[in-house]
């Protein structure tokens, strides 16, 4: 299933560490966050793919691909 969301980029220590998506609302978990992303308490646009048979070893938010996206002044 493919959305756009908007949220916020956040780095979490958790379980070896991981960047991650909230939008307030929801958590997403991206496999493919671009490096040019990588800033925690950047707000973001972008258009992803939830991933439904995948599973990660981190506990946090629904997995997803990255497909297109935007920064955003906060």
């Amino acid at each position: 299933m493919n959305k756009r969301i908007t949220g916020i980029v956040t780095y979490h220590e958790l379980e070896g560490g991981f960047w991650g998506i909230d939008t307030g609302a929801e958590k997403y978990l991206p496999i493919n966050l671009p490096e040019q992303l990588k800033n925690n308490g950047s707000k973001i646009s972008c258009s992803i793919t939830i991933l439904e048979d995948v599973m990660t070893i981190h506990n946090w938010g629904e997995p997803c691909t990255i497909f297109s996206f935007s920064t955003l002044d906060i």
